[in-house]
């Protein structure tokens, strides 16, 4: 390929890296392969995913999906309902690519540390475009929820390991998309303030409602909760129906941050046909189920989001000079780095230890906690680390020509949906108030590291000897952010390298060090960037 001109009639183009080349993010990634080897899990899917990323130029897939949002199509030209979302050809080869690798089937066909592997894809799709992830994810997490004659018709198709985006009922397809709609106007989180109803129509339901936010519209069915004669219930509302369309409107799609290669609607049921799943009255329980599976994703995926952003600084800071070194060298902006290097690796650490949990009958309990703490934990800082990654390439990083501005319009979201900061804290407070056995098990996790370090040894009797009695519930961030970060500071210091598990404690549990990313002392920071940065490019 012939380069660009450097040589222009009033300047010579210097001093100025390209971009970041595609690359396989697996096989660049040893941070990532470690923990995937070390929790035992199977890596052939995640191995295989990168390759397919880099073969396929994914990455450029990736850019042309954010760029063409999805078109709302309510009606035909002669003004019949279609009620249909239109994308552009690159979406669906991310869902191709994305759902052949297994990430919505990995966690549920018997392959070894399943969980592990799905939470590996999550990390993995998300670098190259976070917003296909969303109907993925809900396809995987609705595996767990069906019962009955739904489950034998919807999950193998569910965990076919394709994708069919034909326009079909889901008995004529050999692979089908589940999502989700929850949200009313009037409830938000509230869903005891459900509104639309539902009534009985011989085997099945005719629902009737308005909701305000449904992901992923053109799924193949949703999972979605109205008010049945015996109380709020969970339903499975299929998008097509044999001979015709369910009635199921399309009004209109959000005008979002970002997220936006994926398509989010309001929709209105006007008497659609629906299905219900877990008993009448039971829907809280029966959708949680699916909720429960999404939390590990939006846990893992600001992971990937901080990969993607600190490796754009990383490329950009080892081949830029300023006042003669390249800023890779220049001591300042090595303690930045390397300080918001252990972010990811909290993030990344911590949700893969979460996924082996998740897929562990035995420690369900501790899932159910653990999974909360890491996804507060993870977005609150994603936020922050994707900032100073932008912030680190200065004014490029602010121009929509490189992938920093999508990924900060992105690094907000997985902390709102299914359960923001709040919901999460309140969450993990009932947990523990409900079931005894999960704050044994976050116990003894934290008692496991103890030994290892003593900082962290110090700050486990403090956080201990704080919340005795339990926390209030005004108090419960601090307290929530206390035991996230106590807990990924224990499963860094058992399972990951020294440099890493002993520099997080320096770093989020010394009462000594600054607010910003950088005001820290004590870092091994050559062996920090040395995990993060190709061997070109290493700080």
């Amino acid at each position: 390929m012939i380069p660009p001109a450097s040589h222009l009639a009033t300047h010579e183009v210097a001093n100025q890296p390209g971009a970041r080349p595609p690359s396989d993010p697996w096989a660049e990634d040893g941070a990532l392969r470690g923990w995937v080897a070390r929790l035992g899990a199977d890596a052939r899917a995640p191995e295989a995913l990168g390759a397919a990323i880099l073969a396929t130029d994914a990455w450029e897939a990736g850019r042309l999906a954010g760029a063409h949002p999805p078109e709302a199509r309510p009606f035909d030209a002669a003004g019949r309902r279609l009620d249909e979302v239109r994308f552009h050809p690159a979406y669906h080869e991310l869902m191709a690519l994305g759902l052949g690798a297994g990430y919505a089937s990995v966690a549920w066909d018997g392959t070894r540390g399943g969980h592990v592997a799905h939470a590996a894809l999550v990390y993995l799709m998300t670098q190259v475009e976070p917003g296909l992830c969303c109907p993925m994810t809900m396809t995987h997490a609705a595996v767990p929820a069906l019962d009955g004659a739904q489950a034998a018709l919807w999950r193998p198709r569910l965990a076919a390991a394709a994708y069919d985006p034909a326009v079909a009922p889901v008995g004529e397809k050999a692979a089908a998309t589940l999502g989700m709609a929850m949200t009313e106007k009037q409830g938000g989180s509230d869903l005891r303030a459900t509104a639309t109803r539902a009534e009985p129509d011989g085997d099945a339901h005719r629902l009737t409602g308005h909701k305000w936010f449904c992901s992923a519209p053109m799924c193949d069915g949703f999972l979605t909760l109205a008010q049945a004669p015996g109380g709020l219930t969970c339903f499975l509302v299929p998008r097509w129906l044999p001979g015709g369309r369910n009635a199921i409107r399309l009004l209109r799609l959000k005008d979002k941050l970002g997220n936006r290669a994926n398509a989010s609607a309001e929709i209105e049921y006007e008497g659609a046909l629906a299905h219900r799943i877990g008993e009448e009255g039971r829907g809280i329980p029966a959708i949680l189920r699916m909720v429960h599976e999404t939390r590990l994703d939006t846990a893992m995926a600001p992971a990937g989001l901080m990969r993607a952003a600190l490796a754009e600084a990383v490329h950009w800071t080892g081949r830029r000079t300023a006042f003669g070194r390249r800023l890779a060298d220049q001591p300042l902006m090595r303690r930045v780095l390397a300080d918001l290097a252990l972010d990811w690796e909290g993030a990344l650490g911590l949700g893969l230890w979460v996924a082996a949990a998740m897929g562990d009958p035995g420690r369900r309990p501790l899932a159910r906690l653990a999974v909360a703490l890491a996804k507060f934990l993870a977005n609150k800082r994603c936020v922050a680390v994707v900032a100073e990654a932008m912030e680190a390439r200065g004014g490029m990083g602010y121009v929509e020509e490189t992938p920093m501005p999508a990924l900060y319009r992105e690094a907000p979201l997985n902390g709102i949906w299914e359960g923001s900061g709040n919901v999460m804290c309140l969450d993990v407070l009932r947990t523990l108030a409900r079931e005894p056995e999960a704050a044994e098990a976050l116990a003894a996790e934290l008692d496991a590291a103890r030994g290892a370090d003593r900082a962290y040894d110090a700050a486990v009797a403090a956080f201990r000897s704080r919340w005795r009695a339990g926390p209030e519930e005004a108090e419960a961030r601090l307290f929530v952010e206390r035991a996230a970060i106590l807990l990924a500071a224990s499963v860094l210091l058992r399972h990951a390298p020294d440099a890493v598990g002993q520099g997080y404690v320096r770093a989020r549990l010394d009462p000594g060090r600054g607010s910003v990313p950088g005001a820290v002392a004590g870092l091994d920071e050559d062996a920090l960037l040395g995990r993060l940065a190709p061997a070109d490019a290493r700080p």
